[in-house]
């Protein structure tokens, strides 16, 4: 509509200066125009031809979040200025490739100069607008392209510490800052141009298990219904793979003593009322446990390390204050108010909001400067250095400019450069899990840096890994770019997915790796996400706000943008899918849209989802008052799935201690996060992560230095 409206504008404005009564519009003057602008045309050739033009010229190039337009000035055929006119990249992941590139091209007066490690596309696009641009000034391409600049190594460089980090994301800058605070000389590299690695893309949402912030909520009939499943498992159920896994048992024998207790110590009180919210210990590793079991296509089956699982669910509370403590916004779990929800495939609402994105890294790496660690980005470890015995003695590493550094650790090394999903032929390679689903090309949400580096590293000096068949699809990624960008939706419990006919098609608190392998069945693997807003007050939805937004883009931008369809009503938004967005046009029809809503909207009343079982159910859609609030509506996200992480690494301990083959640990080997495998079993639950990475970041980086003092 606002383009329509911006079109009937231009129209009004043409016309109204083309009545204006002036002696612009006489022949004469029209004659005189004509002429002028064929002599400055004829000029312009003329300058073109002698390779002396002067003036500004654009070229635009598509690039990873939309078209990259640059302005070249140009002075006497000489390049003197290379502006960004419209660029939509990732601000935090590209600012280094913002800054350099323009720079090189006008003082190398060439278009082909080094890509920014981290932000090739970036890179590559401003490289090839700014192409573009000098071809349309007329400049001589073969003399552009005979100046192509790349930089050249320096000198070999040595340096020597206490403990080398390899990765800047949260694992990395978490370890680095934990060492740091135990006393230890601490260098940091990243491969990237800036920090952050895949942390940068999280989306902020961190499980741990809170008591006092579940006592301010009030449970659910719903997930009343799911702790009673939970105390009628047996321990006997095949189902359970205890036969496979033993030593689960006991955490379910834990689990229904707790749950026990805790309905008698709320006797008398009734979901949906007063009965207050529960978490535990146990009740975190037996989603741990069964949100991570699967079955391999071998007919294996694959499931969490049980030490590495309590230690990651005892711990990850204490991480959240440890990281409020470093700077970073949290909301306190001791204090009033505090809001727990459902990331996407986090089996429980144990879901803390948490700062995300270039907020975060930025804290983090203020708090790194603050404990003396010492960061050199763009700067890649390479292999890893032992020492006569077979400890790890440091790091040999490359700038992105070909320089050697050599590392030197004299208490040891934490690997903490993340998973390799960015690396899809190696996901591809080692896959026992999603078969002719996953190709050497599918897309993913992660950084260009996560390739699997230090696994590679690890291995060569013999560390064992584990669970490298089994990666994790993100299923509600953008169909074009596979980032988690461009479509809004709300907590698990309250998300409505529809297949291509409208109709739900899974059970939307399931596991990602079951949303993903039920989306991927749908027609091209696209599935839509109706969004309408939601109160946290009254568990009811609003209806969207055009001005609302998700990573930072508004749904108005998305709309425009051709990302997601939008209707302030029903009618609206079935008329809306008629058009292409990210590439499909659904048609939905009125009638199709209601009828699933308002079924939808029966099971939130009743608390009970026959048709896929719903484990916790909110997000009830108020049809009658959205279509009465023109201000307000609906938005249709189309989505699917992409690589989000990878579930196997290097095997570690609960000292953070790399370990072979064997299980002994490599001295002075260390690491933490998606480098490491074995925490999550066969998929992970949403929200995990960031636990993960700080709780094993600040455990490694804690023991690199104790258990080598």
């Amino acid at each position: 509509m606002r383009r329509n409206k911006a079109l009937v504008l231009s129209l009004a404005a043409s016309m109204a200066l083309t009545a204006c009564g002036s002696s612009a519009g006489t022949p004469e003057a029209t004659t005189a125009a004509a002429k002028e602008t064929t002599a400055a045309a004829e000029t312009t050739e003329a300058a073109k031809a002698e390779g002396n033009v002067s003036g500004e010229f654009e070229g635009t190039a598509p690039g990873m979040q939309g078209p990259v337009t640059v302005k070249l000035t140009v002075e006497d055929g000489k390049i003197t200025k290379v502006d960004l006119t419209e660029i939509s990249e990732t601000e935090s992941l590209t600012t280094v490739a913002k800054e350099r590139i323009p720079a090189q091209i006008v003082e190398h007066q060439t278009t082909k100069v080094d890509a920014v490690s981290g932000a090739t596309l970036c890179s590559n696009a401003i490289m090839s607008a700014a192409r573009k641009a000098a071809e349309a000034a007329g400049l001589d391409l073969a003399a552009l392209d005979a100046n192509e600049w790349h930089a050249t190594a320096g000198a070999d460089e040595t340096y020597d510490q206490d403990v080398v980090v390899v990765g800047g994301g949260g694992a990395g800058l978490s370890a680095a800052i934990s060492a740091a605070q135990q006393g230890a000389k601490v260098t940091l590299i990243e491969k990237g141009s800036v920090l952050g690695g895949d942390t940068m893309m999280a989306g902020g949402a961190f499980n741990c298990v809170d008591p006092e912030a579940q006592s301010e909520r009030v449970m659910s009939v719903a997930e009343k219904n799911t702790l009673d499943e939970y105390l009628a498992l047996k321990t006997d159920d095949k189902d359970l793979h205890f036969d496979q896994f033993p030593e689960w048992k006991e955490v379910l024998t834990e689990l229904q003593d707790d749950l026990k207790k805790f309905f008698k110590d709320n006797e008398g009180k009734e979901a949906g009322k007063d009965m207050p919210g529960y978490d535990s210990i146990p009740l975190h590793m037996w989603h741990i446990y069964t949100g991570g079991l699967r079955e391999m296509n071998d007919g294996s089956w694959v499931a969490s390390n049980i030490d590495l699982a309590r230690n990651l669910a005892e711990n990850a509370l204490d991480s959240y204050d440890w990281t409020g403590d470093l700077g970073i916004e949290t909301a306190s779990h001791k204090g009033a108010g505090e809001t727990l929800y459902t990331v996407l495939g986090a089996m429980w609402p144990r879901t803390h909001a948490y700062q995300n994105g270039a907020p975060l890294i930025k804290a983090l790496k203020d708090a790194a400067d603050k404990a003396g660690v010492t960061v050199y980005t763009e700067t890649a470890g390479k292999s890893l250095i032992t020492d006569a015995d077979g400890k790890i003695v440091g790091v040999m590493a490359e700038k992105a400019d070909g320089t050697k550094v050599t590392l030197n650790a004299t208490k040891g090394v934490v690997l903490a450069c993340g998973g390799y999903c960015a690396n899809p032929a190696m996901v591809k390679k080692y896959d026992e899990y999603w078969g002719d689903d996953l190709t050497d090309h599918t897309l993913t949400t992660n950084v260009g840096t996560n390739t699997g580096d230090g696994i590679v590293m690890a291995q060569e000096v013999g560390a064992g890994t584990v669970d490298l068949g089994v990666s994790q699809l993100m299923p509600s990624s953008s169909p074009v770019k596979g980032t988690m960008t461009d479509g809004i939706w709300a907590d698990a419990s309250e998300q409505i997915w529809i297949d291509g006919k409208g109709n739900r098609f899974v059970n939307e608190y399931a596991e990602r790796d079951v949303l993903a392998k039920a989306s991927l069945g749908l027609d091209d693997g696209i599935f839509y996400i109706i969004y309408a807003g939601s109160s946290k007050d009254t568990g009811k939805c609003e209806g969207a706000d055009p001005s609302a937004s998700l990573f930072g883009n508004t749904v108005e931008h998305m709309v425009e943008t051709n990302n997601v369809w939008y209707g302030s009503t029903l009618a609206e938004l079935a008329e809306a899918t008629k058009t292409k967005a990210a590439g499909v046009a659904p048609a939905f029809t009125e009638e199709a849209l209601r009828e699933t809503i308002e079924k939808y909207n029966s099971y939130v009343e009743n608390q009970k989802d026959p048709d896929f079982g719903k484990g916790v159910l909110a997000g009830e859609i108020d049809l009658e008052a959205i279509e009465k609030d023109p201000d307000v509506g609906i938005v249709i996200s189309p989505r699917k799935a992409s690589l989000h992480h990878t579930m196997g690494g290097v095997t570690i301990n609960t000292d953070g201690q790399v370990v072979d083959e064997e299980g002994n640990a490599i001295a002075g080997l260390f690491a933490a996060g998606e480098v490491t495998g074995g925490v999550h079993g066969g998929n992970r639950l949403g929200g995990n992560a960031i636990a993960d990475i700080f709780t094993y970041g600040r455990i490694a980086g804690a023991n690199v230095v104790k258990l080598n003092s």
